[in-house]
């Protein structure tokens, strides 16, 4: 009955969190719009900045946030273990497949001028 009270207080924790961070981002944007002809745009750009950060902030200590973050980190570790081609690797693929579509192109544009000159000869136009 315990963990079902704590998950039930951080449930609705987080629905105020999530709130807020609605709340500060939505604030951002009206106040950048309202006050966009009275003060700077660097001094905009600022708080638009600070309001991101704090909502940013406020969403990782979420469930759902620190999910994110974990995501993220394992992301990152799993990037450090790929194999990237070298870049003569890199430029024979692009190559290849540069000739493999100049090729199909090729293919697609004489079938389409076979397919409008059989066309025209049934149907008796031509052009």
């Amino acid at each position: 009955m315990n963990a079902t009270n704590t998950e039930e207080q951080s449930g609705s924790m987080d629905l105020v969190k999530w709130i807020l961070v609605i709340a500060l981002l939505a604030s951002a944007v009206v106040g950048n719009y309202i006050y966009g002809e009275e003060i700077s745009l660097l001094i905009r750009v600022i708080g638009v900045l600070a309001a991101i950060g704090i909502a940013g902030a406020i969403a990782t200590q979420t469930e759902k946030g620190r999910t994110a973050v974990g995501f993220a980190k394992e992301s990152r570790l799993e990037i450090r273990k790929v194999v990237w081609p070298t870049r003569k690797e890199a430029t024979n693929t692009t190559l290849i497949v540069l000739a493999a579509t100049a090729f199909m192109a090729l293919v697609l544009w004489g079938l389409d001028g076979i397919l409008v000159r059989v066309v025209g000869f049934i149907t008796g136009i031509r052009i």
